[in-house]
Protein backbone atom coordinates (compact mmCIF):
# COMPACT_ATOMS: atom_id res chain seq x y z
CA UNK A 1 0.00 0.00 0.00
CA UNK A 2 2.75 2.47 -0.40
CA UNK A 3 2.03 5.34 -2.75
CA UNK A 4 4.73 4.95 -5.40
CA UNK A 5 5.87 7.69 -7.76
CA UNK A 6 8.11 6.49 -10.58
CA UNK A 7 10.01 8.90 -12.83
CA UNK A 8 11.26 7.66 -16.20
CA UNK A 9 12.65 9.29 -19.31
CA UNK A 10 10.09 10.54 -21.79
CA UNK A 11 9.42 8.45 -24.87
CA UNK A 12 9.58 5.01 -23.26
CA UNK A 13 7.12 2.41 -24.52
CA UNK A 14 4.01 1.28 -22.69
CA UNK A 15 5.68 -2.12 -22.23
CA UNK A 16 8.77 -0.50 -20.65
CA UNK A 17 6.67 1.53 -18.19
CA UNK A 18 4.49 -1.47 -17.37
CA UNK A 19 7.56 -3.64 -16.74
CA UNK A 20 8.87 -1.12 -14.23
CA UNK A 21 5.49 -0.73 -12.54
CA UNK A 22 4.95 -4.49 -12.33
CA UNK A 23 8.44 -5.21 -11.00
CA UNK A 24 8.22 -2.49 -8.36
CA UNK A 25 4.80 -3.77 -7.29
CA UNK A 26 6.11 -7.34 -7.06
CA UNK A 27 8.99 -6.13 -4.88
CA UNK A 28 6.57 -4.24 -2.61
CA UNK A 29 4.52 -7.40 -2.11
CA UNK A 30 7.48 -9.76 -1.68
CA UNK A 31 9.75 -7.70 0.56
CA UNK A 32 7.58 -5.16 2.36
CA UNK A 33 4.67 -7.53 3.03
CA UNK A 34 1.86 -5.49 1.52
CA UNK A 35 -1.31 -7.11 0.12
CA UNK A 36 -1.27 -7.94 -3.59
CA UNK A 37 -4.35 -5.81 -4.31
CA UNK A 38 -2.94 -2.61 -2.75
CA UNK A 39 -1.41 -0.96 -5.81
CA UNK A 40 -1.07 2.82 -5.91
CA UNK A 41 1.41 3.99 -8.54
CA UNK A 42 1.95 7.08 -10.65
CA UNK A 43 4.47 7.14 -13.49
CA UNK A 44 5.84 10.48 -14.66
CA UNK A 45 7.69 10.85 -17.94
CA UNK A 46 10.48 13.42 -17.83
CA UNK A 47 12.56 15.02 -20.55
CA UNK A 48 16.22 14.05 -20.34
CA UNK A 49 17.23 17.42 -18.88
CA UNK A 50 14.45 17.18 -16.27
CA UNK A 51 15.56 13.87 -14.75
CA UNK A 52 18.92 14.83 -13.25
CA UNK A 53 20.81 12.03 -11.58
CA UNK A 54 24.37 13.24 -10.92
CA UNK A 55 26.49 12.44 -13.96
CA UNK A 56 24.34 9.60 -15.25
CA UNK A 57 23.02 10.37 -18.70
CA UNK A 58 21.86 6.95 -19.83
CA UNK A 59 18.62 5.17 -19.04
CA UNK A 60 17.64 5.93 -15.44
CA UNK A 61 14.73 5.72 -13.03
CA UNK A 62 13.97 7.61 -9.84
CA UNK A 63 11.21 6.44 -7.53
CA UNK A 64 9.76 7.53 -4.23
CA UNK A 65 7.55 5.51 -1.91
CA UNK A 66 5.36 7.00 0.80
CA UNK A 67 4.13 4.46 3.33
CA UNK A 68 3.06 4.09 6.93
CA UNK A 69 5.95 3.86 9.35
CA UNK A 70 7.03 0.61 10.89
CA UNK A 71 8.70 -1.52 8.23
CA UNK A 72 12.06 -2.86 9.46
CA UNK A 73 15.32 -1.73 7.89
CA UNK A 74 16.01 -5.25 6.60
CA UNK A 75 12.74 -5.24 4.64
CA UNK A 76 13.65 -1.91 3.05
CA UNK A 77 17.11 -3.17 2.13
CA UNK A 78 15.57 -6.29 0.61
CA UNK A 79 13.18 -4.06 -1.37
CA UNK A 80 16.04 -1.97 -2.78
CA UNK A 81 17.96 -5.08 -3.81
CA UNK A 82 14.92 -6.78 -5.32
CA UNK A 83 13.99 -3.69 -7.38
CA UNK A 84 17.43 -3.16 -8.93
CA UNK A 85 17.82 -6.86 -9.67
CA UNK A 86 14.40 -7.00 -11.33
CA UNK A 87 14.79 -3.79 -13.32
CA UNK A 88 18.20 -4.98 -14.52
CA UNK A 89 16.50 -8.04 -15.94
CA UNK A 90 13.40 -6.28 -17.28
CA UNK A 91 13.49 -3.69 -18.84
CA UNK A 92 17.31 -3.69 -18.61
CA UNK A 93 18.22 -0.72 -16.40
CA UNK A 94 21.67 -0.83 -14.78
CA UNK A 95 21.49 -1.03 -10.96
CA UNK A 96 23.57 2.15 -10.66
CA UNK A 97 20.88 4.04 -12.56
CA UNK A 98 18.04 3.33 -10.11
CA UNK A 99 17.40 5.79 -7.28
CA UNK A 100 14.89 4.81 -4.58
CA UNK A 101 13.70 6.88 -1.63
CA UNK A 102 11.17 6.02 1.06
CA UNK A 103 9.27 8.42 3.31
CA UNK A 104 7.16 7.18 6.18
CA UNK A 105 4.14 8.75 7.78
CA UNK A 106 1.35 7.92 10.24
CA UNK A 107 -2.08 6.32 10.07
CA UNK A 108 -3.83 9.70 10.13
CA UNK A 109 -1.99 10.75 6.97
CA UNK A 110 -4.03 8.48 4.67
CA UNK A 111 -7.48 8.84 3.13
CA UNK A 112 -8.21 6.40 0.32
CA UNK A 113 -11.73 7.60 -0.40
CA UNK A 114 -14.72 9.50 0.90
CA UNK A 115 -12.59 11.97 2.91
CA UNK A 116 -12.19 9.42 5.70
CA UNK A 117 -8.98 8.44 7.50
CA UNK A 118 -9.55 4.69 7.11
CA UNK A 119 -6.71 3.72 9.45
CA UNK A 120 -8.06 5.96 12.25
CA UNK A 121 -11.68 5.05 12.91
CA UNK A 122 -13.59 7.26 15.32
Amino acid sequence: MPFVTINVLKGKSDAYRKAIADEVNAAVIETLDFPADDRYQVIHECADQDLEFQSRNQDRVMMHLVMRSGKPDQAKKAFYARVVEALGRNPGIAPGNVLITISENHDIDWSFEDGIAQFCPD
